[in-house]
C-alpha cells in the first residue's frame, strides 16, 4: 500500500514529483486553501490568478497542474478544487479535504512521491486527508501484468502513488500520530475489502474468503471459526446451506472475534457473503451476471472492520458473521417452492432462489443473537429495490429501534458514506404469508427492500437491537471514479462500521 508520513519539510525543499495544494471557489473566483502560503508566496501571491488562467475554479474534484515555482526541488504544483470557500469563521468539513486528497491521488498514479499541503487545523484534518489520500491511491492490478501494459506507451496503467508526505502536521503530537495510524490501519483494511469484492468468483469462493479470514485473524491475534457444511448440517442452517445446495463450492459461516475484555460493550456485525450470485434456479436475466461477485461485499465490510477494530486496540467487543456462500442453478440447487427449515427453528417457502441474501443472513443473524449482544447491524447488497429508491452512493438503514437507527445515519453521515433512514411498516409482513411455511421469502414487490428488511427482523433475538445496511447502490462502482472512490469494490460500509465501533467504545452510543 502507498507509504504515508507526516513531514514538517518546508515545500520548496522536499522532493518529491508534486506539491499538492487546495483551491476553493470564493465569491470573486478561485482561491488558494490554508496550507499552501508558503507555495503561493512563491508564486508573488498571484497562484490564484494563474490557475483561473488555466481554467481552474476550484469546483470539487477539479485538478489543474502548474510548472512549479524557481527554486521548488519539486517540479510540478498540482491544485485540487475544494469546491466552495467556507464562511467566515469556519473550516473546511472533513469529507471535503477527504475527497480532495483521493482525487489528488489518483490523478498522482505513476508518481513515487507527492507532498499534501491541503488544510490542516487539527489532528482530525490530519487523519480525514491521509484517509483520502491512502483509498485515492487504490488500483487492483492482481490480474494485469504492470511490467508489460508499463512498456506500451498506448496503455494509461499506472502504478498508485507510492509515497504520501503530509505538510502542516505535527509528527511528535500524541493525537495527530494516533489519527495518521488510526487511517494507515484503515485504509489498508478496506482496501483489502475492495480486493476482496475484486476478485474473479473463480479464485473467490466460500471456502477461499474463509482461508483469508483465517490468516487474518492469525496475523492480528483474532479467533476464527470456521463451520463447513458438515458442520453446518450438524447444526441445522438450512438457510445458508439451501443457498449454497447448486453450488460446486460448499457455504461456509465464519465468526471472527476481537476481544476487548470481559465486561464490555458487545457489538455483532453481519455479513452477507455470496462469492458469486447467479440467482440459482430463478436465473438472473442476462447483462444482469456480470458484476455478482459484488454480492459478497457485506461480508467484506464486516470482516474489514473487525481486523481494523482489533488493529486500532478499540474498547469494544466486536464480532463479525460471514455468511457465505455461492448461489448456482444445478440438480441439486434449492427451487421454487421448496421449504427450508432455518437455523431458528422457522420454516421460509422459498418463492424466488434470487432472494437469496436474506436466507444466509437469516441464519447468522439467529446465531449472532445467541450470544446476546448490545447490537446487531447486518450489512448486505440485498436488494435491486433499495438502488431504485436511493440511487447508486446512498445506502438504506432500517432498525427495530429508531434511535439505533438515527446514531448509525449520523455516524455514516460523519465518516462521508451517505446513508438515509427507511421505514419497516408493519402492513408488508402480511405479504409474506405463506400457506406452507411459517414465512415466505418474498412479498410485495413494491417496497422491496423493506419487505427484505422486515424479514431479516423476524430472525432477531428477542430484546436484541438491530439495525440493516443495504449498500446494493454504493458497494459496486461501476462507473468512472471520483473523490476516494476508486471503480469496481469501493468498501462501503466499513468506515460505518468502525466508526460505530469507535463510539461504542467511547460511550456514545448508551
Amino acid at each position: 500500500m502507498t507509504a504515508l508520513t507526516l513531514s514538517t519539510a518546508a515545500a520548496a525543499g522536499l522532493r518529491a514529483d508534486a506539491i499538492v495544494v487546495g483551491i476553493a471557489k470564493g465569491a470573486a473566483g478561485p482561491v488558494v486553501a490554508p496550507g499552501a502560503e508558503a507555495v503561493d508566496k512563491a508564486y508573488d501571491g498571484k497562484l490564484a490568478s494563474v490557475l483561473e488562467t488555466l481554467g481552474a475554479t476550484g469546483a470539487e474534484g477539479e485538478v489543474t497542474k502548474v510548472p512549479a515555482p524557481s527554486g521548488f526541488k519539486a517540479p510540478v504544483v498540482l491544485a485540487v478544487g475544494l469546491g466552495s470557500e467556507p464562511e467566515k469563521d469556519e473550516i473546511y468539513e472533513a469529507d471535503a479535504l477527504r475527497r480532495a486528497a483521493g482525487v489528488a491521488s489518483r490523478a498522482l498514479s505513476g508518481s513515487k512521491k507527492a507532498a499534501f499541503a491541503l488544510p490542516v487545523e487539527d489532528a482530525e484534518d490530519a487523519g480525514a486527508i491521509a484517509e483520502g489520500a491512502l483509498l485515492g491511491a487504490y488500483s487492483f492490478d492482481a490480474y494485469k501484468d504492470m511490467a508489460a501494459k508499463g512498456s506500451d506507451p498506448k496503455s494509461d496503467a499506472k502504478a498508485p502513488l507510492a509515497e504520501i508526505a503530509l505538510l502542516g502536521g505535527k509528527p511528535r503530537d500524541k493525537a495527530f500520530k494516533a489519527e495518521i495510524e488510526r487511517a494507515l490501519a484503515l485504509a489498508e483494511e478496506l482496501n483489502r475489502a475492495r480486493d476482496l469484492i475484486n476478485t474473479p468468483p473463480n479464485d473467490l469462493n466460500p471456502e477461499a474468503f474463509a482461508a483469508v479470514a483465517t490468516a487474518a485473524g492469525k496475523e492480528h491475534g483474532l479467533k476464527v471459526q470456521v463451520l463447513d457444511v458438515k458442520a453446518l448440517e450438524k447444526g441445522g442452517y438450512g438457510g445458508i446451506l439451501g443457498v449454497g445446495a447448486g453450488s460446486a463450492a460448499g457455504p461456509r459461516l465464519v465468526k471472527i472475534s476481537y476481544s476487548a475484555g470481559r465486561g464490555k460493550k458487545h457489538l455483532a456485525y453481519v455479513g452477507k457473503g455470496i462469492t458469486y450470485d447467479s440467482g440459482g434456479i430463478s436465473l438472473k436475466p442476462a447483462g444482469h451476471n456480470e458484476t455478482m461477485k459484488c454480492d459478497m461485499a457485506g461480508a467484506a465490510a464486516v470482516f474489514a472492520a473487525v481486523v481494523t477494530a482489533a488493529r486500532l486496540k478499540l474498547d469494544v467487543n466486536v464480532t463479525g458473521w460471514l455468511a457465505l456462500a455461492e448461489n448456482m442453478p444445478s440438480g441439486s440447487a434449492t427451487r421454487p417452492g421448496d421449504v427450508l427449515r432455518m437455523y431458528s427453528g422457522k420454516t421460509v417457502e422459498v418463492l424466488n432462489t434470487d432472494a437469496e441474501g436474506r436466507l444466509v443472513l437469516a441464519d447468522a443473524i439467529a446465531k449472532a443473537s445467541e450470544e446476546t449482544p448490545d447490537a446487531i447491524v447486518d450489512v448486505a447488497t440485498l436488494t435491486g429495490a433499495m438502488v431504485l429508491a436511493l440511487g447508486n452512493r446512498t445506502f438504506g438503514i432500517m432498525a427495530n429501534d429508531e434511535a439505533f437507527r438515527t446514531s448509525i445515519h449520523e455516524v455514516a453521515e460523519e465518516v462521508g458514506e451517505p446513508s438515509w433512514p427507511m421505514p419497516l411498516p408493519a402492513h408488508l409482513v402480511k405479504g409474506m404469508d405463506s400457506p406452507t411455511a411459517d414465512i415466505a421469502n418474498m412479498g410485495e414487490r413494491m417496497g422491496g427492500g423493506l419487505v427484505a428488511g422486515l424479514f431479516l427482523k423476524e430472525f432477531v433475538g428477542e430484546g436484541i437491537t438491530w439495525a440493516h445496511l443495504d449498500i446494493a447502490g454504493p458497494a459496486f462502482n461501476e462507473g468512472g471514479p471520483f473523490g476516494y472512490t476508486p471503480k469496481g469494490g469501493t468498501g462501503s460500509a466499513v468506515r460505518t462500521l468502525v466508526r460505530l465501533a469507535e463510539r461504542t467504545a467511547a460511550g456514545d452510543l448508551g
